[in-house]
């Protein structure tokens, strides 16, 4: 993707992300109704026409992704791809292809919630390893007069029980979908999406007020030079904090709160 479309998708990542990181949305699920749309759109042609339109308002698009997905997926999943059409797309395709991308994520963020990212990576790795190395096999998940019930059912047997959830629902999806991809490209991009997951920390920062974008920079830099990690903030806004702010990682909290200083000083008073 190139100029709009690549700021589109990071934006859509990161709505992504702040919706994933919240308890209530199960990313799995998710996942899935993001790969609905990406079918429905992907054979729709004149739809995503219409959601990409650049001499449509943004506002218009969204209005009309709400009407059209609102009965059909939950939520926040509806608002995720109203978000998107608000956007301005380079091409019309490359709507359909984030759209995938956030589905591959939502299910890959599912793996790494459940504390599996690491086995889902091996062995998206080592079924690629596997289909290089057979001819047949290879011959079979992509031949073009094979149903989907018929590939899908070859999945399942070389993969169900055998190997992470996830991994089979991502190795389905890929095979009985391609969308133009070979199977050998489709599970490398799949496996850089989940390479680039681990390396990824959440910080939760809670402020008094909300932080300005030089601000977010300046600590998203300085987390991410501490941890040596990338890192994603998720931020609250929380009047009790007095000044400063509350950065947690993990189990490990910075307390840079004034609130807490004041009720650390006022704990050395009373002891």
């Amino acid at each position: 993707m190139n100029g709009a479309s690549r700021e589109a998708l990071a934006a859509a990542r990161e709505r992504l992300d702040a919706l994933t990181d919240s308890t209530s949305v199960d990313a799995g699920s998710l996942a899935d109704e993001l790969a609905a749309v990406t079918a429905l759109l992907h054979r729709e042609v004149s739809l995503r026409r219409v959601l990409t339109d650049p001499s449509q308002s943004g506002e218009a698009k969204a209005e009309l992704a709400q009407r059209l997905l609102g009965t059909q997926v939950s939520g926040p999943a509806a608002d995720l791809v109203a978000g998107m059409v608000r956007s301005r797309w380079s091409r019309s395709r490359d709507l359909v292809d984030a759209l995938e991308v956030l589905a591959d994520t939502a299910d890959l963020t599912a793996a790494q919630q459940a504390g599996k990212l690491d086995d889902v990576e091996d062995e998206l790795f080592r079924f690629g390893r596997i289909v290089s190395g057979s001819t047949e096999l290879r011959a079979a998940l992509t031949d073009r007069k094979a149903t989907t019930s018929a590939k899908g059912e070859l999945l399942r047997s070389l993969l169900g029980g055998r190997a992470q959830p996830v991994t089979e629902r991502l190795v389905t999806r890929l095979v009985t979908a391609p969308r133009g991809r070979s199977l050998e490209s489709g599970l490398e991009s799949l496996s850089k999406l989940a390479a680039e997951r681990r390396d990824r920390m959440v910080a939760i920062v809670t402020s008094a007020v909300p932080l300005s974008d030089p601000q977010k920079q300046r600590l998203g830099a300085a987390l991410a030079k501490l941890y040596g990690r990338k890192m994603h903030l998720n931020l609250d806004v929380d009047p009790e904090v007095l000044g400063g702010i509350r950065v947690q990682v993990g189990d490990e909290v910075i307390n840079g709160s004034l609130a807490d200083r004041i009720e650390d000083a006022s704990r050395r008073l009373a002891g």
